[in-house]
Formats: structure tokens, sequence, C-alpha cells
């Protein structure tokens, strides 16, 4: 969906060309077409409300979204940039500004995308430009628990200097011969 907004954009002489004609590129049309056209039917309702949601987003947020690329792609312009690399990018950011997604699980589901329509390069690319926006964000502001998985259990405390082993030792081998060399 994203793709066909972006090569209906295309570079300024068909914008141009586009306002002439009045034909505005409009998310709620491309979503539309998108799902009656070329959208699998088996799609669960969840994903495909999800899908809309990240592209009408992207699309409302476009300026913005770019910005943050660009501020992070040194010596590319968003224009230059490959139309799966640059579109997976806007999903990605997109996501990581508006949606309550893990930031680390996003860029690993930007990179599977990445992987089956682009390049290796085009991978590691993208890899570096989204962790370069995570490390900003995460600045800027923090995810409650964004290292763990919505379910998962955040990591124990490691023991500070101050404990001894035997108040941070788990009953395992250690205390076994501990204990059974006092007995004898």
């Amino acid at each position: 969906m994203l793709f066909a907004a972006d090569v209906m954009s295309g570079p300024a002489e068909d914008q141009r060309r586009r306002a002439r004609a009045s034909v505005p590129v409009r998310a709620d049309e491309l979503v539309r077409n998108y799902w009656a056209e070329l959208g699998e039917s088996d799609v669960d309702d969840g994903a495909r409300e999800f899908a809309t949601r990240l592209v009408t987003g992207a699309l409302a947020h476009l300026q913005e979204i770019d910005e943050r690329i660009k501020s992070r792609a040194e010596h590319w312009r968003i224009s230059r940039m490959a139309v799966v690399d640059r579109n997976v990018l806007r999903l990605a950011v997109y996501e990581f500004l508006f949606e309550p997604t893990p930031r680390t699980v996003i860029i690993n589901e930007a990179l599977e995308v990445a992987r089956r329509f682009s390049s290796f390069e085009a991978t590691q690319f993208i890899n570096g430009i989204l962790d370069a926006i995570k490390r900003d964000l995460d600045r800027e502001r923090p995810q409650a628990d964004s290292d763990t998985e919505e379910g998962e259990e955040p990591p124990a405390p490691a023991a500070s200097a101050d404990e001894s082993p035997d108040e941070t030792a788990a009953d395992g081998p250690e205390d076994d011969r501990e204990q059974s060399a006092s007995v004898s």
C-alpha cells in the first residue's frame, strides 16, 4: 500500500502532472483498492487493521518520518533510496513514533521484510538507520520495559558488591557441598 502511494507521488515532475490532472494520492482510496484487489483474502481482521493503521499513519506523518530518516541517513537523499528500502524505513519509523511495539521488535520485523524484498546490503543499511533512530528515541523518550516483549519477565537484578555470596546464592551444588562438609 505504501509502495503504491510512493510510486504515485514519484518525482516532482510526476507530482506536477498529477496536480494538473487533480488526482491526489488519498490514503483511504489506496487502502480500499489494495484490500479489494491485491490483499490476501485469508488475512485476519487484526492483521488487516494493523497494516492499514501503519500505512495510513505513515502517510499522515510522512514529513516527520522522513525528517527522522534524513537525520540518520548520512549522504543519502530519501528520493535516491530504493523504493522498498525507503518504505520499510518509513513504516518502522512510524511504528517507533506512534505504536507501543518494542523498538527492537520493530527493527527485527523491518529486517525480515528487507531480507525478503530487498538486498543484503539494503538490510545492513536499514538496520544501521533504524538502530540510530532507536538510540535517539531511547534518549528522548524511553519505552517502559523496551527490552522485554509482552509476557516476558524482566531479567532478575544482579547481586550487588555489598551482598555476601550466601545472601545471593541459590540452592545449588556448592550449597550442598558446604552442608555435607559441616555434617561430617
